[in-house]
């Protein structure tokens, strides 16, 4: 008799199952599904009547694989990724999918390689944000079959082959050049301004130019060089242009 009551005892103890508190169990009595246990400590009819499953629904990380795409461009790309989801329904989880976990990561990686395949490289180097959004949107509603919530599903790298860095390296060469020239060509121009505005000052009062005449030669013997300047007041240059055209137009009537 003891040993009969120990035995009972035995197989009543062997019922026991502890859950933690981010663990659920999934109980099913002679394969059919009966309900959900945990967190803590719950009890199962032993000697195989009754079968537990424990499942994680913690938020997991799952690093997707290097993949080697083609963009809308036809342009080659290679792409990291990075997945975050938990299991909202544990029941979902396991009666629903086989193995959720390789389910949900091939799943990441067939929406990564098309939705890759549907933008162009600027698009996917300028529009992360969007990528990531669409790839994150694009498996939600499949996973929610399987109890399964997407929290996020981002690009972590692009690799370009380096014939395409070189060509992007040339183009952004390119346009700091362009942009230079740009540059250089505004203050040109806000220079010319600048001068036809002092000209007119100059010729309103010849006394100005006079005196700039003199700061130019300052500013050349600034430096205990050898050049040595000819000074020609401006009436000469005046009277010179005055009796070229007057030869000028004495030559035509003759």
């Amino acid at each position: 008799m003891p040993i009969f009551i120990f035995l009972v005892v035995v197989i009543l103890l062997s019922g026991l199952r502890i859950a933690q508190e981010y663990e659920r169990g999934v109980v099913f009595r002679l394969g059919r599904y009966v309900g959900l246990r945990g967190p803590g400590l719950y009890w199962i009819i032993p000697l195989a009547i009754e079968r537990s499953r424990t499942i994680d629904i913690r938020t997991r990380t799952v690093a997707a694989e290097q993949q080697q795409t083609i963009t809308r461009d036809s342009v080659t790309i290679n792409v990291n990724a990075v997945l975050w989801y938990r299991i909202t329904d544990a029941e979902k989880s396991v009666i629903a999918v086989e193995n959720v976990q390789a389910a949900v990561y091939q799943l990441a990686l067939t929406s990564l390689r098309n939705i890759i395949g549907q933008h162009d490289l600027d698009e996917i180097l300028q529009g992360r944000d969007k990528i990531n959004h669409l790839l994150r949107d694009n498996i939600g509603d499949s996973t929610q079959r399987w109890g399964v919530e997407v929290e996020r599903f981002e690009m972590k790298d692009v690799e370009l082959p380096q014939s395409m860095q070189q060509v992007m390296a040339m183009q952004a060469e390119a346009i700091r050049e362009k942009r230079a020239r740009l540059i250089k060509a505004e203050a040109e121009q806000e220079a010319s301004i600048k001068l036809e505005q002092a000209s007119a000052q100059m010729a309103e009062n010849p006394a100005a130019l006079e005196l700039r005449r003199m700061q130019m030669i300052a500013e050349v013997g600034a430096d205990n060089n050898s050049t040595t300047i000819i000074m020609i007041p401006s009436d000469f240059v005046t009277l010179s242009k005055s009796l070229s055209e007057y030869l000028q137009d004495h030559k035509k009537k003759a």
